[in-house]
């Protein structure tokens, strides 16, 4: 049973911001200035498996520094957007892109630049530690923090429903 208050079973596409949802808020810089995030490996199988099911994910962040790219590649992630200023509008050509209707998209963001692709989709989320401002607008609070399995909890909820988490037809583990 789901802790999110939403049907689920619509859900055909989930979007995540970077930094405070994919990796934790906090960035640690290296002494050469470049940023040492870090990622949650239960979210990283999470995403392969949605993908595997047949999920649309993308990831669009405002961050400048691409070291997360190959990463994400790896993930099979093959929407990866960053240095986006205007949320909005990259989703938008996103969910045209990939024929999604509001209603069966999820957006995961943690902070202000969130809120214009938070308030485009059926189902806007936060990590628990987001800002009050996003949270005011989401559908869902995760009770895990920002790189701290949100997008495990979002997507094994997604896939319960539809019958393929730890389901008969996940069998190809």
């Amino acid at each position: 049973m789901s802790r999110i208050d939403y049907d689920l079973s619509l859900i055909r596409g989930i979007v995540f911001d970077m930094d405070g949802v994919l990796s934790a808020s906090t960035v640690a810089v290296r002494e050469d200035g470049t940023l040492q995030r870090h990622s949650n490996v239960k979210d990283g199988y999470a995403i392969q498996f949605a993908l595997r099911c047949g999920l649309h994910i993308a990831v669009i962040s405002g961050a400048r520094d691409l070291s997360m790219l190959p990463a994400y590649r790896s993930l099979g992630i093959e929407d990866v957007y960053f240095h986006v200023s205007s949320k909005g509008p990259r989703l938008e050509k996103w969910m045209c892109d990939r024929g999604l209707a509001p209603e069966e998209v999820v957006y995961v963001g943690d902070d202000i630049p969130d809120i214009p692709a938070m308030l485009m989709v059926g189902l806007p989320c936060v990590p628990r530690d987001a800002a009050v401002e996003v949270k005011n607008i989401a559908r869902y609070i995760s009770p895990c923090c920002g790189g701290a399995g949100v997008a495990r909890d979002i997507i094994s909820q997604i896939l319960t429903v539809k019958g393929l988490w730890l389901g008969e037809n996940s069998h190809n583990w």
